[in-house]
């Protein structure tokens, strides 16, 4: 993979080429490393790992920002070409043509993003466990990432309905219209959730287990959703009548995957409330690396690894761990705050004020 970028964060110009194996990105905070980390993810996924909106790409004083490079996939190179808009349609190209959505280019191309965001994964509310777990479906299978929007939509317009209710009637007009959308929309968004979880779940031990040693305890997933049993569509359309009186109250919807978790467990203790702040690091990490093992399991070849200060939660032994356990992963790019962090045998970058040096 080679990386080309202008006015992206805090780099007016910026060359990269990355090497196969381990590379590290060196220096210390504040000086672009996670922001070099974040391109070359942008390249493969056309979504930041950390913000939501594009605004905050695009350098202070620019218009727009671009990102060029070219990534081997599926034994083809891919030149992809980005204009990142501050606002607007954003300008993507492949080979030339261009790229109308992004899945398109997801399809080809595979990256796993890791940083200190992801405790909010184990520590955080439900939200964040559910979000990655559509990260995972989206990473798995691409052609699949719209089903947790179009679930979205048809929550939102089902609460609009409750919510705007006069309570003159039995029930506001069309509820079981959207109830019909509700349940085609979940249950299809609960079965990509469980599928997505079984993919990673034994990985994710596997990683936790290599990572914190003989001693460290084992890590439990297990996915939980808001409907269970089958045929699912009829279940879910037996719990929303049997919760029909209490959401009329509420004026909000009580069922669904908005109300799915994913359960962590480490020593046979919930990881949220219970893991010290290294375990749940770990957890964090494993999680990512095991996404990392369901993509390369599922197309074939291993996707892009990204981790953002990935031993800065562990202590020296699980430092030591985690370096020997990413060898043989393909290309992965980490960012370190200092040499001493450097696994042995990685190429080396050196960071400084928006410069990007090999070593």
């Amino acid at each position: 993979m080679w990386l080309q970028a202008r006015d992206f964060r805090n780099y007016r110009e910026l060359e990269v080429e990355v090497g196969p194996g381990l590379t590290a990105a060196v220096g210390p905070n504040g000086q672009g490393k996670t922001n070099l980390l974040e391109a070359m993810y942008y390249l493969c996924s056309l979504v930041s790992p950390r913000v939501s909106s594009d605004l905050p790409l695009v350098r202070v004083g620019a218009e727009s920002a671009y990102v060029r490079g070219e990534v081997e996939a599926g034994g083809s190179t891919l030149l992809i070409e980005v204009q990142v808009k501050g606002s607007g349609q954003n300008r993507v190209q492949v080979n030339r043509s261009p790229v109308r959505r992004k899945r398109d280019l997801r399809r080809q191309v595979r990256g796993v993003f890791s940083g200190p965001e992801d405790l909010a994964i184990v520590q955080g509310e439900p939200v964040e466990r559910r979000r990655f777990m559509d990260e995972a479906v989206a990473a798995h299978w691409p052609a699949k990432e719209g089903a947790a929007p179009a679930y979205e939509r048809a929550l939102r317009q089902r609460n609009r309905l409750l919510k705007d209710w006069d309570g003159q009637t039995a029930a506001p007009e069309d509820l079981g219209a959207w109830d019909e959308e509700l349940v085609a929309y979940g249950s299809a968004l609960t079965r990509l959730r469980a599928q997505a979880v079984e993919a990673i779940r034994e990985r994710a031990g596997h990683e936790f287990d290599a990572l914190a040693g003989p001693a460290g305890g084992t890590l439990f997933v297990e996915y939980r959703p808001s409907v269970e049993g089958g045929p699912l569509e009829e279940a879910f359309a037996a719990r929303l009548a049997s919760r029909r009186e209490d959401e009329l109250v509420r004026r909000t919807t009580l069922v669904g995957p908005h109300r799915d978790d994913l359960a962590l467990s480490v020593q046979q203790m919930a990881a949220r409330g219970f893991a010290s702040h290294g375990e749940a690091w770990g957890v964090a990490v494993a999680l990512r690396l095991a996404l990392a093992f369901g993509v390369a399991r599922e197309v074939g070849e291993h996707p892009m690894v990204f981790l953002d200060d990935p031993f800065s939660g562990l202590d020296p032994a699980r430092r030591a761990r985690l370096a020997l356990g990413l060898e043989e992963r393909g290309q992965v790019v980490m960012a370190v705050p200092d040499r001493a962090q450097v696994p042995a045998g990685a190429a080396v970058w050196r960071v400084e004020e928006g410069r990007v040096a090999p070593e």
